[in-house]
This record gives C-alpha cells, sequence and structure tokens, in this order.
C-alpha cells in the first residue's frame, strides 16, 4: 500500500533521517542522500533525535497494543465462558497481588517516594541519589531523568489539574516546581533552614506546602514562588504533611511523636495527636468512601446508627510499627492496626475505600480490610525496607520503592 506523506512531513522526516545519518558518522551516505532529497546547508537542529524518538514511540505503542489484545482476548474467553473478569472482584476489592509485573532498576541509590501521574502512564520515582526518574508503567520502560536537586530528593507531589506540574523537594534545602510537558525546572523556592521532608499542593492548585526538619511549615504561592505563611509548633522534625480534600485541613506528623491538624485560613492548630510512642513517619487523609468502613471497625454496634461520625478521618504510621485511625475533628484515636515488625514508611487508602495499605521497613506492603482493622493480604515487596508506595487512582496498579534501589509495578485484580 503506497504510503502517502504531506511535502511538510515528508521534509520533516528527510531531515530527520539526515541527522540520524549524521550522528552515526555515516557520512558518505548523509552527502548521498542529502543530494537525492535535495537538502542543502547544515542540518537543522530541530531535527535533533527526531527519528530515534519516533522509533522508540511506535515500539512502546506496539507493545502496547499487542498487550491490550492479548486482554481483550482473555476478557472476550472469560465472557463466553461465562466467568466473571479478575477473580470475581468487583474494582473496589482489586489489590495488588505477586508477582510484580516490572521491576525498574536505574536510580543508584535507594528510593525515597514513588508516584502515579493521573493522566499519562508515568510513574515518577526520588531517590537519596538526588536524581528523579520517569518510568512507564504500561511497558516497564525508562523515560527520563530528570536533574536539578544536589542532595537526596525526599518527596514529590503532582499538581491538582492533571499533573501539567510537577513539585520535588530535597535535603538541598530547596523546593523546585518542574514542568511535565518541557521537563524543565522552572522555580526553586528557598526558605528552609534545613533538610525538606515532604511536598503538597493545595486541591486548589495555586499554592504549594512544604515541610522541614527545621521544625517549620511553609505555604508558598505557585504562580511566584513566594513563602506566603509559616507554620510552627511542632518540637522536632515535620516528617510528613497532606492536605483534606478541600485544602482547609492540612495534617502534619512530626519526630516529636505527635500529629497536628492545622486550620490553613487561620494557621490555628485544631487538633494535636498523641499516642504512638515513636517518630510519626506518615499520614494519609481517609476518603470519603472510607467512612462506613472506619465507623464499622470503631463501634461496629453502631456503624449506622444515630452516633455515626463524619470525620475526617486520618491514618498514621509510625516507628512503633503502628497504624493508627484518628476522627480528626476530635482528635480521637478510633482504631489501631498492629502487623507490622518495623517502621510503617507509607500510606496510601485505596481509592474504593475498602482498605487501607501501608509499606514498612520490615520489607512488606500490607493490605488492610478497613471494616475488620484486620490485615487481609501481606506482600513480601522488596529485599530491602520497603520506603514509599502509590495506589493509582484509576488504573488497576501500585507502586512501592525500596530501599534495594528497585521500583516495582504491582498489578491489581
Amino acid at each position: 500500500m503506497k504510503m502517502v506523506l504531506s511535502p511538510k512531513s515528508r521534509e520533516e522526516l528527510h531531515k530527520a533521517i539526515a541527522d540520524y545519518l549524521s550522528s552515526q558518522g555515516f557520512m558518505g551516505a548523509l552527502e548521498a542522500f542529502k543530494r537525492e532529497a535535495n537538502l542543502n546547508g547544515e542540518i537543522d537542529k530541530t531535527a535533533s533525535g527526531l527519528l530515534e524518538k519516533k522509533w522508540m514511540s511506535v515500539v512502546r505503542l506496539q507493545k502496547k497494543v499487542m498487550d491490550m489484545e492479548a486482554k481483550y482476548a482473555a476478557a472476550e474467553k472469560e465472557y463466553i465462558s461465562g466467568a466473571p473478569t479478575r477473580d470475581k472482584r468487583t474494582p473496589v476489592e482489586w489489590i495488588p497481588r505477586p508477582p510484580e509485573r516490572y521491576c525498574l532498576t536505574g536510580h543508584r541509590a535507594p528510593i525515597t517516594a514513588v508516584l502515579f501521574h493521573p493522566t499519562y502512564s508515568v510513574v515518577i520515582s526520588a531517590s537519596e541519589d538526588a536524581t528523579i526518574k520517569l518510568w512507564d508503567y504500561e511497558s516497564g520502560d525508562f523515560e527520563k531523568t530528570l536533574k536539578g536537586h544536589t542532595d537526596v530528593v525526599q518527596d514529590l507531589a503532582l499538581d491538582p489539574h492533571g499533573g501539567k506540574l510537577l513539585a520535588s523537594c530535597s535535603a538541598d534545602m530547596n523546593v523546585k516546581l518542574w514542568d511535565f510537558q518541557s521537563y524543565e525546572c522552572i522555580r526553586t523556592m528557598r526558605g528552609h533552614d534545613h533538610n525538606v521532608s515532604s511536598v503538597a499542593f493545595l486541591p486548589s492548585g495555586d499554592h504549594l506546602i512544604s515541610c522541614s526538619r527545621d521544625k517549620t511549615i511553609k505555604v508558598w504561592e505557585v504562580a511566584t514562588g513566594y513563602c506566603v505563611k509559616t507554620l510552627t509548633g511542632h518540637r522536632e522534625w515535620v516528617r510528613r504533611i497532606a492536605c483534606n480534600w478541600d485544602g482547609a485541613l492540612l495534617a502534619s506528623c512530626s519526630q516529636d511523636h505527635s500529629i497536628r491538624v492545622w486550620a490553613l485560613e487561620t494557621k490555628e492548630c485544631r487538633q494535636e495527636m498523641r499516642e504512638h510512642d515513636n517518630t510519626v513517619e506518615c499520614i494519609a487523609w481517609a476518603p470519603a468512601s472510607a467512612i462506613e468502613a472506619i465507623n464499622h471497625a470503631a463501634a461496629p454496634d453502631n456503624a449506622s446508627g444515630d452516633k455515626k461520625r463524619q470525620g475526617p478521618f486520618l491514618a498514621s504510621g509510625s516507628r512503633d510499627k503502628l497504624i493508627k485511625i484518628w476522627d480528626a475533628s476530635t482528635g480521637q484515636c478510633l482504631i489501631t492496626l498492629t502487623g507490622h515488625d518495623n517502621w510503617v514508611r507509607s500510606l496510601k487508602f485505596h481509592p474504593g475505600g475498602k482498605y487501607l495499605l501501608s509499606a514498612s521497613d520490615d520489607k512488606t506492603v500490607r493490605v488492610w480490610d478497613l471494616k475488620t482493622a484486620r490485615c487481609s493480604k501481606t506482600l513480601d515487596a522488596h529485599e530491602h525496607f520497603c520506603t514509599s508506595l502509590d495506589f493509582h487512582p484509576t488504573a488497576p496498579y501500585c507502586v512501592t520503592g525500596s530501599v534495594d534501589e528497585k521500583i516495582k509495578i504491582w498489578e491489581c485484580r
């Protein structure tokens, strides 16, 4: 079948071929091609590396098409046989199951954070090697490295409006904003006096929050990079921050063994929760879909009665090996989850609200059934401390990162 290119597309293709021949040192072939294609003068710099990029895009697309065809064939077979897909479980019940789909290697130091992009088939990782890496989680291919920090990259966050901006924070005391289209660092925010350990966007997307070993929490204006608020109160390193769904409340946890809930508008500390016996490493707000399950576990005899709590609910994980779920409106601890044999390093609520996932220095990821307050599955995830995890908001994937320098993609079913 004859392929028809527009004159402009044909010209761009010729320039890309000429650039490739030049980059590979095929000078004889290059001169012959330039004569035949009527290309005069220097090779256009805009064509640099274009042919290889297009080729790799075609290869990745072909892999995805083959994968999709295989999934379609399996689904068609199950439909014809009358068997429901994914072992009769609905998406609300899908959890990560071994073995991992991909094990991604490339970082040269422990992984500190992992994060799914909500729109692209990309997972982002941060490491103690001072770099940020992008990976295609559907193909397992490495995509790109972002360099700019000069020390450990501690945390990552994507803006809530399509992930057009990526925020990162580091032990170099800086917070950086990256354009996710160009992969360029567009702003560096300086103001902390020590290691910056966590970063998060407000749901509006116009402000960014960071916390630090300098014991403060700062609110930054995204458009200008100016610090507009500083919250103080923790007596030790502030390890992690998390905004609730509407941005009215901010939760923070610290090496001082406490969790604080702040009203961002007034900078007032609404609650200070103290039941952990060691550093509180991580926190996560429960989605609205988890309210019923948490109420059932907290008071099974009154789960749907007059005393049903509306929250908001907050989960915390600590070096005391415990996970606690709190009513943030009262500061009361409702549920304590026990089972990990080492520090709890990362928490993530399942989008369906039925489960809470935790990563630990005991090298496992545990899946907790919120309704029963029991561990329903344990994954032996890594060969070393499991430091971070994320659950894709819409696709059936989970990602974990570890001190073993590996990132693992888990399919959920």
